[in-house]
């Protein structure tokens, strides 16, 4: 455990020393009522969707090009086993994966792996493809979304088109509110 905790400490702060802070997204995203200063590189409607490489429940890559072809709903969260983040992730693997099978929904937190395989069968998890930015933070690098000094990804919700276009984009103005669900199946119904 204290390895762990030592991997991540230095981990997170080589990459807060190292980063630029997303000046697009600037003053959009709060914790209570202090404005949270983000990582990375922001994503923009319209552009194509960077490539990223994170790992799944048994520590594999996987990357965005992995989903050649396929509309996807990526939705992001700053740890699954907390509240908000465990209602909207059980809100995509309950409601819209039924409605919308042929939309690959992907759930990316800092959380590790085992964490994260953990959450998904206690709770039922099994549309809904969890994945871990904790070993690279290479996904909040590429797309602007890792909370300074906190190692942890901000609430998002992202659309890309078979393509990979970024269709849609809700960054949620508060850690601890839900994504505005009807804006995001509204969304989904224009792919």
């Amino acid at each position: 455990m204290l390895r762990i905790l030592l991997y991540l400490t230095i981990t997170l702060f080589s990459f807060s020393s190292a980063a630029n802070i997303n000046t697009f997204d600037a003053g959009k995203v709060m914790a209570g009522d202090k404005p949270i200063v983000l990582l990375g590189s922001p994503v923009k409607l319209g552009q194509k969707a960077p490539n990223f490489k994170v790992v799944d429940d048994k520590f594999n890559p996987v990357q965005l090009t992995d989903f050649l072809n396929k509309n996807l709903l990526i939705s992001v969260v700053p740890s699954l086993d907390t509240g908000v983040c465990s209602l909207q992730t059980k809100f995509f693997n309950e409601k819209l994966a039924i409605e919308y099978p042929e939309l690959v929904m992907l759930t990316i937190s800092a959380d590790l792996p085992f964490a994260q395989k953990r959450f998904c069968t206690a709770e039922n998890i099994n549309k809904v493809i969890t994945l871990s930015d904790s070993v690279w933070h290479d996904f909040g690098k590429n797309y602007g979304l890792m909370i300074e000094n906190m190692g942890l990804l901000t609430r998002t919700v992202l659309l890309l088109n078979k393509e990979h276009e970024i269709v849609y984009k809700q960054l949620v103005p508060s850690l601890s509110q839900e994504p505005d669900y009807i804006s995001v199946t509204a969304a989904i119904k224009k792919l």
